[in-house]
């Protein structure tokens, strides 16, 4: 006897869902499960519990209510959720692995356009490209100096996660020297994934480039303080595409201000940063609203990465990015 379509349904912001699934991942989806009522903000609501009472399969992405307790009871045919985003934390609770709920998530999926920008990021630091438009924008007479360029420029990573890794792969192609400091990579797997490893106050004071890629976790908090901005070598670019509690933003301030390093930070602590903070107007300062993750039509990798992972659950096969409670203490 054919295996039936297991009944699934959105939990997401309501207008999210229109743009993850472009015609073809919608019609795929719609193949291997069977949706059951509209898109789920708030699972306390009455309409939501008939969902929730016949769900097998929830398809979260930004905006879903967490998966708590209170839900798992509404739910009790519940067995997978697919995450369209990266991060679950927020979104699924502990009590869903012990209830053994299977959990799979699209991080390397968001991972992509991350290190893309953050690739871009590198190049243009190297071209000393944002301080350049700013005098040329201002008529000021300037030079390239020898330390300006990218041949076998000194590249820090920050971090090996999934977007580091990618960024990783990317920098490979170019002539640069790339370190690495993570104390969970050991200096073999360094060199496997093409970069030398350090400790991280020694990328700090070898890099041109820093380019930040770990988990905001308690641990991390403040990683990059007033000391070791101060390790970083005069004229070097600090790079911020992961979490902005990684970096004391007091102490990136005043160290910005002396006009002795630059940053691009797509994030920062708080986000945005307060409406007078100095951060918009420092000239050596290039500064974006967290727009590296997927945005526009790159969320339809998300859903196609999704839908992907829902095949693989109706075929009774493991997923490919399965998220165990293990991995919560070290996810973004």
């Amino acid at each position: 006897m054919a295996r039936t379509r297991p009944v699934a349904a959105l939990a997401m912001y309501a207008d999210l869902a229109g743009g993850l699934f472009d015609a073809a991942t919608r019609a795929r989806l719609d193949e291997l499960v069977e949706l059951r009522g509209e898109v789920l903000t708030d699972f306390t609501r009455p309409e939501a519990n008939d969902t929730l009472r016949e769900v097998e399969v929830l398809v979260t992405g930004w905006g879903a209510p967490e998966v708590d307790a209170a839900a798992l009871a509404a739910a009790p045919e519940l067995r997978a959720i697919v995450h369209t985003a990266g991060t679950v934390k927020g979104i699924v609770d502990p009590a869903c692995w012990e209830r053994g709920v299977t959990v799979s998530t699209a991080a390397s999926a968001n991972a992509v356009p991350v290190a893309e920008f953050t690739l871009a990021m590198i190049i243009l630091a190297g071209k000393d490209a944002f301080a350049t438009e700013h005098r040329d924008r201002y008529l000021r007479p300037h030079d390239n100096p020898e330390s300006t360029g990218n041949y076998r420029r000194t590249v820090g990573i920050v971090g090996a996660s999934r977007v580091g890794r990618r960024l990783l792969e990317l920098l490979r192609k170019l002539d640069l020297d790339v370190l690495l400091s993570d104390p969970f990579v050991s200096p073999e797997e360094a060199r496997a994934l093409g970069a030398t490893w350090h400790d991280l106050d020694e990328v700090i004071s070898l890099s041109r480039t820093l380019s930040l890629h770990a988990p905001s976790v308690p641990e991390t908090r403040h990683l990059i303080d007033k000391r070791r901005l101060g390790l970083m070598p005069d004229g070097a670019t600090l790079i911020n595409t992961s979490r902005g509690a990684l970096v004391d933003e007091a102490a990136l301030v005043d160290e910005l201000t002396t006009g002795r390093i630059n940053a691009i930070l797509d994030v920062t602590d708080p986000e945005p940063p307060a409406a007078d903070s100095p951060l918009y107007t420092l000239p050596n300062v290039f500064i974006t609203p967290h727009i590296a993750g997927s945005i526009g039509n790159e969320v339809q990798r998300l859903g196609a990465a999704a839908v992907d992972e829902l095949a693989r659950y109706v075929a009774g096969q493991p997923f490919e990015h399965e998220v165990s409670a293990a991995h919560l203490p070290t996810m973004a």
